[in-house]
C-alpha cells in the first residue's frame, strides 16, 4: 500500500482530511528543507532525537490497541504504533502540531483522572475505552465546526496516527488486510462475499 492510498483510507475512516498529510506525501519534509538539501553539501548523517520517551510511547501503544484491539488478528500494540507516532509526528508534524499532541497526553491522562480517578495506564480496558469513547466524540464535535484557522484537535490526532500506522505495518496488511506480494493481472469483476477483508495491495 502507498502513502498516498493509506491516507486516502485514514481520511473515509475520520470523514476528513489527514493531519500533516502534505508533509507525509512529500516525504516528510518542508520545501525550504528541500531546497537547503538540493543546495548544500551533503550533511553527515545523525540520529535524530527522540521526540518521545519510552512511557509515552508506551501510553500511545495502549491508546492504540484501545481503538484497534486484538482480536482474531493483532492490534495495534503489535504494530508498535506508539513508535511509529513518534517519528510522525517528529518529522510530518508542523512545530504548532507538535505541541498540540504532546500536550495532548497530558490532557488525556488529565480526563482518564477526572473520569476514572487515575491514570490510563492504570486503568481496565473497559474503563480505557470508556474514556476514549468520550474523547473522540469530542474530536468529532469539534471537527464538524471547525474553521480554517482553528488549531488541531489532539485525540483526532492519535487516532489518524493508529490507523495509519497500523494500516501500513506488516502485521496491519498481512493479518488485517489480504495482502499479495506480487498482484496478478486486473480483474475488475473479482468475486467478492460479505465480510472479506479489504485489500492492501491495488
Amino acid at each position: 500500500m502507498n502513502r498516498r492510498d493509506a491516507l486516502a483510507r485514514v481520511a473515509i475512516l475520520m470523514g476528513g482530511t489527514v493531519i500533516g498529510a502534505d508533509y507525509f506525501l512529500t516525504g516528510c519534509s518542508s520545501p525550504a528543507e528541500k531546497k537547503s538539501k538540493a543546495t548544500a553539501a551533503p550533511p553527515k548523517v545523525q540520529e535524530k532525537p527522540a521526540f518521545l520517551n519510552a512511557s509515552q510511547v508506551s501510553l500511545m501503544d495502549e491508546v492504540g490497541e484501545t481503538i484497534l484491539p486484538a482480536t482474531t488478528t493483532p492490534g495495534a500494540k503489535a504494530a508498535q504504533v506508539g513508535s511509529f507516532m513518534a517519528v510522525m509526528v517528529r518529522d510530518c508534524y508542523s512545530p504548532a502540531d507538535q505541541k498540540i499532541f504532546l500536550d495532548g497526553l497530558t490532557k488525556l491522562d488529565e480526563a482518564c483522572k477526572k473520569q476514572h480517578g487515575k491514570g490510563f495506564m492504570a486503568c481496565d480496558a473497559a474503563q480505557r475505552t470508556a474514556l476514549l469513547t468520550k474523547l473522540d466524540a469530542e474530536q468529532q464535535a469539534f471537527t464538524a465546526n471547525q474553521r480554517k484557522d482553528d488549531p488541531s484537535q489532539y485525540f483526532r490526532m492519535m487516532k489518524e496516527l493508529t490507523l495509519l500506522g497500523y494500516f501500513t505495518s506488516e502485521v496491519g496488511a498481512t493479518k488485517a488486510l489480504r495482502y499479495l506480494p506480487v498482484p496478478g493481472r486486473y480483474d475488475g469483476n473479482y468475486p467478492y462475499k460479505k465480510g472479506d477483508k479489504a485489500w492492501a495491495t491495488s
